[in-house]
């Protein structure tokens, strides 16, 4: 992954973190509310928001090249997409097995977080 494709994903997910927590915020809300899903729709922009800058950071890093964190990159994606999709999904469907996949995601963003400290133990 070059840093021109990694500012693409942060870039991407950024946008889709805003557009979705507005969305949640005014189109569905009613619905989310109705459903007693707004949490849920909360905690996955949460997650998905923060992640954001973390991609951003690990693609424009000045001291390490972007293959240096590639593997928290492709973790931090993969995550936001399986724990905040899932969520996302569940809180429109309440299909309640859409709720097994949300802990794969956790994990594969505390391992991007766990590559990030490995790396700095080991620079």
């Amino acid at each position: 992954m070059n840093c021109r494709a990694a500012l693409l994903v942060a870039g991407a997910i950024g946008f889709l973190g805003i557009a979705l927590g507005a969305f949640g915020a005014h189109a569905l809300r009613g619905f989310l509310e109705a459903n007693q899903t707004r949490d849920l729709w909360n905690t996955a922009v949460l997650y998905h928001l923060v992640h954001a800058p973390a991609l951003l950071w690990a693609a424009t890093t000045e001291h390490f090249p972007v293959s240096y964190f590639k593997g928290a990159v492709l973790c931090w994606g993969s995550g936001i997409l399986l724990f905040s999709g899932s969520l996302y999904a569940l809180a429109l469907t309440k299909i309640s097995w859409l709720g097994a996949i949300t802990p794969i995601g956790g994990l594969l963003l505390m391992a991007g977080w766990a590559i990030v400290g490995i790396r700095a133990l080991r620079s």
